[in-house]
């Protein structure tokens, strides 16, 4: 009601010319614009849900079924990285159950988490209910979020892009340090974790004897 007398009185303005025209409307006074000056703003826009970022397709599929997240760390990656105690395996409910593998950095002070999502693909950190800032970047040529949660600035997490409906998730967090590391800085160990991760996901060593070993998946023509 209120409204439609609003814009009723801008365009009889507009016709006459008129220096001052005024409603009255649910006990306010209006003014209508005056002949000369610049009508009021539109309102803003509805919100609008942001679309996911545009990122390239995968190489080729690095299927997570039955591997191993605790071998894809060999032993040099490890030492490389700092983490000086030995893989701890577990699983995580919130995922299917997905399998876990956690590293610590003793000296550092930070940890790290693999888990191998076999249940969602990536796209799970993009939809209306993630409510977490997520940015595109490559990691081992593999199309990657860099995931920020707002309000939680202890950790950091990289998810990539493996195969379809699949994903591989790197937390990594900070675990005591006196002053804790910048985010930035965790979300650039969760990075350099998930790019060993995958070149082991991809390029096994061909030494290892262990059943639980990824196998590499040969790409699609």
């Amino acid at each position: 009601m209120h409204s439609s007398r609003f814009s009723g009185a801008r365009r009889l303005g507009a016709l006459l010319g008129l220096g001052a025209l005024t409603l009255t409307g649910c006990g306010m006074w209006q003014s209508a614009p005056t002949a000369g000056t610049a009508p009021p703003p539109p309102p803003p826009p509805a919100p609008t849900t942001s679309a996911p970022p545009s990122l390239p397709p995968r190489p080729f599929d690095l299927a997570l079924d039955g591997v191993d997240p605790c071998v894809l760390l060999t032993a040099d990656q490890r030492n490389q990285l700092g983490f000086d105690r030995e893989p701890l395996p577990d699983s995580d409910a919130g995922f299917g159950n997905a399998a876990t593998c956690s590293y610590r950095n003793t000296t550092a002070k930070v940890g790290a988490r693999l888990a191998l999502i076999t249940t969602e693909g990536m796209g799970v950190w993009t939809d209306d209910t993630a409510q977490v800032e997520a940015s595109p970047v490559l990691v081992a040529a593999f199309p990657a979020l860099v995931i920020k949660t707002p309000g939680l600035d202890l950790s950091c997490n990289v998810a990539v892009d493996v195969a379809d409906g699949q994903h591989l998730d790197v937390l990594y967090r900070d675990d005591g340090g006196q002053p804790p590391p910048p985010v930035d800085q965790l979300c650039a160990g969760a990075q350099r974790v998930a790019e060993e991760a995958v070149r082991t996901l991809a390029n096994p060593p061909a030494s290892t004897s262990d059943s639980r070993a990824p196998v590499q998946q040969e790409s699609t023509p």
